[in-house]
């Protein structure tokens, strides 16, 4: 399928075959470090592919064992399976992206944690929550910040010191080089912040639902998200889910034992929040923490809906919940094809292009500006920069002066004009594209 945007982002920071690309303030070096046994040596896209399919699989492994004995083995297994059969996580699972380790890192905490609170002489159990916290932060800052809320609130109002020490520190081990970098190269953590937002459209009161609906059809970015939404079968699973999960907290609550199901309720309402609620579009990998935490109580809901009814009518119940999860598992690849059918065809296009910049002399070392320059300058084994916009890092003289040592290139889609200073540069079509290629 070849790298994406963001995974090019990612994957050149520690790439030994390409220049590191620059690094935008709401991005952490988590996934980075996560891809570095592969790719500091390798520029193999099946090999870093193959690392984190089998990771991913494991860190789901782990956290579904962070919840044993607060549910039964049966389900979690099935709690793992439909969290791991929806298209979003196949999709990104094997990417080097930061949402779905953010997602097992939440799945982990919650269990470890409701473990910890009924077990207070396991100190392992603090610790591996500490660490679970540790990994969120580690990937992205703020959705830890997000996700532990309910567990913070219960740690303070049970007074359990311990339970509140292990998440604080786990935030601060993960986002300690975050905020670090913030002050060394934004000016403060509030600037970072900041600049975070401004990078997202500005964080304020915009329920982003309706664009989160009109993702599902295996968009991986909607922004500006518009058009119809997509058919009522490809969204009828999103649908189901939120009446799943209330009738896993009612079983909860009738056996009982409601922490269990209510918590990773709270945290996956409190990590939605900032997507569903204070950005301006969408993309469905934000939402991979939510179906972590919701696998649980949805699980648990079908596993009472298997079991509950009387003997003459289970085989009924039995064949409409087989048959209900035999054609969401439908829908699911089908949207993953035409996910990675789009999304292939257009990584395709960023090779052709970077493969038309070498034919006519932009080679190694080079430089990128432009339309699309970041993932194009990866494929062809150039630096990028931009004068202008989210990905500004560089100014006029600054790639005026480069031209003097290195091929430089500005590109733009066809009937674009250059930037003011390369007017006067050849232009020369790429692939579909323009590159005014500097003298």
């Amino acid at each position: 399928m070849g790298l994406g945007w963001d995974e090019v982002v990612y994957v050149s920071q520690v790439s030994a075959h390409s220049p590191a690309a620059f690094f935008s303030a709401p991005r952490a070096r988590g996934v980075s470090l996560l891809v570095a046994p592969v790719a500091s040596w390798s520029s193999s896209t099946g090999l870093l592919r193959t690392y984190l399919a089998l990771l991913s699989g494991l860190g789901l492994f782990l956290a579904l064992r962070a919840w044993r004995g607060l549910f039964p083995p049966r389900t979690l297994a099935l709690a793992g399976a439909l969290f791991a059969t929806l298209w979003v996580t196949l999709f990104y699972g094997p990417q080097a992206m930061p949402n779905y380790w953010v997602a097992v890192g939440a799945l982990a905490a919650v269990g470890l944690f409701l473990r910890a609170r009924a077990d207070r002489r396991d100190r392992r159990l603090l610790w591996g929550f500490g660490v679970s916290v540790a990994l969120m932060a580690w990937m992205r800052p703020t959705d830890a910040v997000w996700t532990v809320l309910p567990l913070l609130a219960v740690a303070v109002r049970a007074r359990r010191w311990g339970l509140l020490a292990a998440p604080a520190a786990g935030l601060v081990a993960g986002a300690a080089e975050w905020v670090v970098e913030a002050y060394a190269g934004f000016g403060g953590l509030g600037e970072r912040l900041a600049e975070a937002a401004r990078i997202q459209g500005g964080l304020g009161w915009n329920i982003a639902v309706l664009d989160q609906l009109r993702s599902m059809d295996g968009r991986a970015l909607c922004r500006p998200c518009g058009g119809p939404l997509p058919s009522t079968v490809v969204l009828l699973w999103w649908f189901a889910l939120p009446l799943l999960a209330a009738l896993g907290a009612a079983v909860a609550v009738r056996t009982r034992r409601p922490a269990r199901t209510l918590l990773p309720l709270a945290c996956a309402a409190t990590a939605g929040i900032p997507y569903l609620l204070m950005i301006g579009y969408a993309a469905p990998r934000f939402l991979l923490p939510v179906y972590a935490l919701l696998a649980i109580p949805v699980a648990d809901a079908l596993a009472f809906l298997l079991t509950a009814p009387a003997r003459a009518w289970r085989p009924v119940t039995v064949t409409l919940v087989s048959l209900g999860l035999a054609a969401h598992l439908a829908v699911q690849y089908a949207v993953l094809e035409r996910a990675v059918d789009r999304t292939t065809a257009a990584h395709r296009d960023w090779a052709r292009t970077a493969a038309a910049l070498h034919r006519v002399g932009v080679r190694p070392p080079c430089l990128l500006t432009g339309e699309e320059a970041i993932p194009i300058a990866f494929y062809a084994g150039c630096s990028s920069a931009n004068v202008t916009g989210h990905n500004a890092n560089i100014t006029r003289e600054g790639v005026e002066r480069a031209t003097r040592r290195m091929p430089v290139a500005a590109l733009s889609e066809p009937g674009g004009r250059p930037p003011p200073y390369a007017r006067t540069w050849r232009p020369r079509p790429v692939a579909g594209m323009y590159a005014f290629v500097a003298p």
